[in-house]
């Protein structure tokens, strides 16, 4: 049967870490933004004990799927979670922002159940996704983006404006950021990390 959701992805990672019994701090859930942050950027999560739990392309639904096997599994003190920009990217069907916002509500609400504290992140700026182009991201984003953050002053969740910090006058990805549009470099990650060091200390502090 297909692992749709891709759940064994780091099966044999999460067992390393549940057996040493050394829980990470923080727990990063996200798709290939996440994932290309540990690729590039391994220091800032091993020295920070992190742990990034990103899987390319995914969307909110499949992070949802696997949320109880690569966070709540790992017993951190806070998830970081960045998700929906592969949502309004049809990257598995056509985009309901509804659908998308109560994913990320079911993620902070198994995360609170389970005493994790929660850290929402904007969806990064996209004014069009190379391998999906014409879906016109930028509203969509904006208004996703405001979502959360209501979310987020609604549940007393800490939330990462990364969005600001990397976006140009056109509502896209600084071109200094990304290769693509989409995807940060290094620069981009570096310029991301402040914003969620400063989430991550008040959520901690809490």
């Amino acid at each position: 049967m297909q692992d749709a959701a891709e759940l064994k992805y780091y099966q044999k990672a999460n067992k390393k870490i549940t057996d040493s019994l050394k829980n990470p701090e923080v727990v990063f859930m996200g798709d290939s933004i996440t994932e290309g942050w540990v690729s590039l950027d391994p220091d800032f999560f091993h020295s920070n004990n992190y742990v990034g739990r990103g899987i390319g392309g995914q969307t909110s639904f499949q992070m949802l799927l696997r949320f109880m096997l690569d966070v709540v599994a790992l017993c951190p003190k806070a998830v970081v979670i960045l998700a929906g920009t592969n949502d309004i990217a049809e990257n598995s069907s056509n985009y309901n922002s509804t659908h998308t916002l109560n994913n990320i509500k079911a993620m902070t609400a198994i995360a609170t159940a389970h005493n994790i504290s929660v850290i929402l992140c904007s969806l990064l700026p996209v004014d069009d996704y190379p391998w999906n182009p014409g879906l016109n991201p930028i509203p969509k984003i904006a208004e996703l983006n405001k979502e959360l953050k209501e979310l987020s002053e609604k549940q007393d969740f800490i939330f990462a404006d990364l969005f600001s910090a990397t976006v140009n006058e056109h509502y896209a990805l600084k071109s200094e950021y990304s290769e693509d549009g989409v995807h940060p470099t290094l620069k981009g990650y570096k310029t991301m990390q402040p914003e969620i060091q400063e989430a991550i200390r008040k959520c901690l502090s809490l």
